[in-house]
C-alpha cells in the first residue's frame, strides 16, 4: 500500500533554514503530483505549496519569496525547502500525494489523499 513518509523537521531560531523531504513509498512505479501542507498547534491545516508534473508550483501567501518546492524526479523525491523562518511558521508540515501521474493504476490510487505522520518544525525568537 502506498504511503507517504515526511522528514527534516528540527528546532532552529528566528531567520533559520531547514530542508523537509517526502517521498512516497510502498510502490516506486506509482507517481504523483504532491503538495505541502502545515498545522500549527490550536489552528487548521493550511496549504503550503504544491508541485505538478510540469514542474510548475504555487504556493501560499505566507509561503511565497521564502519557501521553495522542489522535485528530484530520479529518487521520486520532493523538498521544500523553508528559508527566514519566523515563530508563526512552527507547526506539524505533511505532504500529501494530490494527483496520480501516467496511467491510471487502481493500486497507485490508493495513495491518493493520505497524509504522512508530518515532521515538526519549531522556530524559536
Amino acid at each position: 500500500q502506498v504511503q507517504v513518509a515526511e522528514s527534516g523537521g528540527g528546532s532552529v531560531q528566528t531567520g533559520g533554514s531547514l530542508r523537509l523531504s517526502c517521498a512516497p513509498f510502498g510502490n516506486s512505479q506509482c507517481k504523483y503530483d504532491m503538495s505541502w501542507s502545515r498545522q500549527a498547534p490550536g489552528k487548521e491545516r493550511e496549504f503550503v505549496a504544491s508541485i505538478d508534473d510540469d514542474g510548475d508550483t504555487k504556493y501560499a501567501a505566507s509561503a511565497k519569496g521564502r519557501f521553495t518546492i522542489s522535485e528530484d524526479y530520479a529518487k521520486n523525491l520532493v523538498s521544500l525547502e523553508l528559508n527566514s523562518l519566523e515563530p508563526e511558521d512552527t507547526a506539524m508540515y505533511y505532504c500529501k500525494a494530490d494527483t496520480l501521474r501516467g496511467a491510471w493504476s487502481t493500486v497507485c490510487a490508493r495513495g491518493l489523499g493520505k497524509w504522512g505522520q508530518g515532521t515538526l518544525v519549531n522556530v524559536s525568537s
